[in-house]
């Protein structure tokens, strides 16, 4: 026998004593993908490979933007908790949670909780954006829109004044008060404060409190800068408080708050 005789004999005696962990490496490792071992974590990045973001369900969306999972927690079982403790407002609550509300889920730490904050922040400032920087409002229901994703998830009352020029631009905002129903107090000095400094010409309040629209109607006829809606805005939904700060001689209307979203 010759020596490449020799050598194939003693290499097949070596195959067929081989125990199973003796497969070649590469046809191993390539066994190991086509046969959907992949870790959990890793299938929502594929899923979006192949059909676009679109495709992902919520927990799977989650689970691409944390990345990862904390010790003795997937990123998989960490977004679908994160969805269960949000389960009676859906994805809007998340929105709304502060960052200590996260940090209660498990596997949530104080990163991850600032990553979904932000997140959410992001997402309210995206939803403006559309609008441009100084975003010109011609009924109120512009304004309602414009405004939506900054008071639909709010769980504190908020109060904010709304200063346009004379086509109706924005010229700027302000956050009179944050705070619970009870804590919540807005003056009339306060509004026109704000007004004034901006040089308004009129101005919109964005509240609840609807025992103080006449007197800022009142205060804003005496200083010159009309108050042209007062609009309470809720999770996509508004309201024009207009045709109760108007009598029947200055605007037609039932004296009704009218939905406008």
């Amino acid at each position: 026998m010759n020596f490449k005789g020799f050598l194939k004999e003693s290499l097949d005696m070596v195959r067929e004593r081989s125990a199973p962990w003796c497969v070649p490496m590469k046809q191993k490792d390539n066994q190991s993908v086509s046969l959907s071992m992949l870790r959990e974590e890793e299938k929502p990045y594929e899923k979006c490979a192949r059909n676009g973001p679109s495709s992902l369900t919520e927990v799977e969306l989650l689970s691409v933007i944390l990345r990862t999972g904390s010790e003795g927690v997937s990123v998989i079982e960490m977004s679908r908790d994160l969805m269960d403790s949000f389960r009676s407002e859906g994805i809007s609550g998340l929105c709304s949670a502060t960052q200590t509300e996260l940090m209660k889920v498990r596997g949530i730490g104080k990163v991850k909780a600032m990553q979904l904050v932000c997140i959410a922040e992001l997402s309210r400032r995206i939803a403006k954006s559309v609008k441009g920087d100084s975003p010109c409002f011609r009924t109120s229901a512009d304004v309602a829109e414009y405004y939506m994703e900054d008071f639909r998830h709010q769980r504190q009352e908020l109060a904010v004044v709304v200063m346009l020029d004379t086509r109706g631009r924005l010229l700027g905002e302000e956050v009179i008060s944050s705070g619970s129903v009870n804590n919540t107090v807005v003056t009339p000095r306060e509004i026109f404060l704000r007004a004034l400094e901006s040089r308004a010409v009129s101005v919109i309040l964005i509240q609840e409190d609807i025992l103080l629209t006449r007197q800022v109607k009142d205060a804003g006829d005496m200083i010159g800068i009309p108050l042209l809606d007062h609009i309470i805005i809720g999770d996509r939904r508004a309201v024009s408080m207009a045709p109760m700060i108007y009598s029947e001689e200055e605007q037609s209307g039932d004296g009704i708050a009218v939905e406008i979203w």
